[in-house]
């Protein structure tokens, strides 16, 4: 028999793996089946003073803990025999229809985490259909989205500055930039005391020692990224010519009320948007005002520590407001890490979820890959938990859903 070289299109079909196509895969990343992992592989991957700054929460953390902790008490109640062959997760959020009920909250510094910062989150918002929300204190512009990302759902969230015309400085600015929503943080009388950012040197002005420095030299990734960017900077104050510690003093402004809700709104004319409820009396006396929605927030346990729980506060806010689509939206944030954390919350009266750790934990282990991940894993977490409990829509969902275990 005549013999011949062997030949590669032969031998392809025989073998149970392939050649590595390049790039090559992020197989950390591939491996990761729920946002607990993402989690742990964003602690990997980025410094620790980066990572505690998005991980950690006020003083002793209590209020963050209990926020998850809640969570792992809910108990769904199943309904059987029903069809749920197709599943619709869309909602409206303000008029307007969302992929899921599910919108970005405004995270600072955003590029610290990853060097793409806020413009890849808010990409990422618009390929699937998601309201992003820019935070006062990131590293972009509210101009620069408005710019990069025109066609994203955009809102942006406000401090009131006690100098109110600065504060209509940056409002004009973000009509101008195309959003339509306008969300003020009301829980930030004063920064909250974060004892993680502080031991690792992450205050105004930054004093960061020896030890964060050379743990940040050990992720040269990161520091790569880092020094061949732009520089570091809350965009917003981007031509202030004072001293950060001196603006961080004027950002968050202490005789804040009702009063100025009632200004902010007759000065902006798209949707408003109040973020850090955390009583029944402050949610009704907002109904009153006319806002659009409401967030029952404890800023993540990053404010006051030892703070209400929203999942718990949820149902008594939503007896005192009404039924969905009477009066402002009840959206609530804090510690949701699943689809089924989501789910929860719908059934138990919320109109949508802020997530913001979940999606820096994916920004931080892999960009924009990362964050996209988190979008996929939360959609397959409802979708599979929707057919489980035999609803086939949101509307659908329940407090006869759901049951809290003591």
């Amino acid at each position: 028999m005549k013999r011949q070289l062997p030949r590669w299109k032969n031998i392809k079909p025989l073998l149970g793996w392939s050649l590595p196509k390049f790039p090559l895969p992020d197989r950390q990343l591939k491996s990761v089946v729920n946002l607990a992992e993402m989690r742990l592989l964003a602690k990997k991957r980025v410094p620790k003073a980066v990572f505690d700054y998005v991980d950690g929460g006020a003083n002793d953390e209590l209020a963050y803990a209990r926020s998850q902790a809640i969570y792992s008490r809910v108990e769904f109640k199943a309904r059987v025999l029903r069809d749920v062959s197709k599943i619709d997760l869309s909602t409206n959020i303000t008029g307007q229809k969302s992929a899921l009920p599910i919108i970005f909250a405004p995270t600072g510094y955003t590029r610290m985490m990853h060097y793409e910062g806020e413009v890849m989150v808010a990409k990422i918002c618009e390929a699937n259909n998601l309201v992003y929300s820019l935070s006062t204190m990131g590293t972009t512009s509210s101009a620069e989205i408005g710019e990069q990302v025109p066609n994203v759902r955009r809102w942006f969230q406000l401090y009131l500055w006690r100098d109110r015309d600065q504060s209509l400085k940056f409002i004009e600015e973000a009509k101008t930039a195309g959003f339509d929503g306008l969300m003020l943080t009301v829980d930030t009388a004063v920064g909250g005391i974060k004892w993680r950012d502080m031991r690792n040197g992450l205050t105004v002005p930054p004093k960061i020692g020896l030890k964060t420095f050379f743990d940040m030299a050990l992720k040269p990734k990161w520091w790569f990224n880092l020094l061949t960017t732009a520089p570091l900077e809350f965009a917003t104050f981007r031509n202030f010519n004072k001293p950060l510690s001196e603006i961080a003093a004027t950002v968050f402004d202490p005789a804040v009320t009702f009063e100025d809700v009632k200004w902010l709104r007759s000065v902006w004319q798209g949707k408003l948007i109040i973020k850090g409820i955390q009583t029944v009396s402050d949610a009704a006396e907002l109904s009153k005002i006319g806002v659009d929605a409401i967030i029952l927030s404890n800023h993540g346990g990053r404010q006051l520590d030892r703070s209400v729980v929203p999942l718990e506060l949820l149902p008594e806010v939503r007896k005192s407001i009404g039924t969905k689509g009477v009066g402002p939206e009840i959206y609530i944030d804090g510690a949701i890490m699943s689809g089924a954390d989501v789910l929860a919350a719908i059934a138990l009266g919320a109109d949508a979820v802020l997530i913001g750790r979940a999606y820096l934990y994916g920004a931080m282990s892999a960009g924009k890959d990362g964050v996209e991940k988190v979008v996929e894993i939360l959609r397959f977490e409802m979708e599979t938990a929707m057919k489980l409990m035999g609803a086939k829509n949101l509307s659908e969902l329940s407090p006869e859903f759901v049951n809290i275990r003591n």
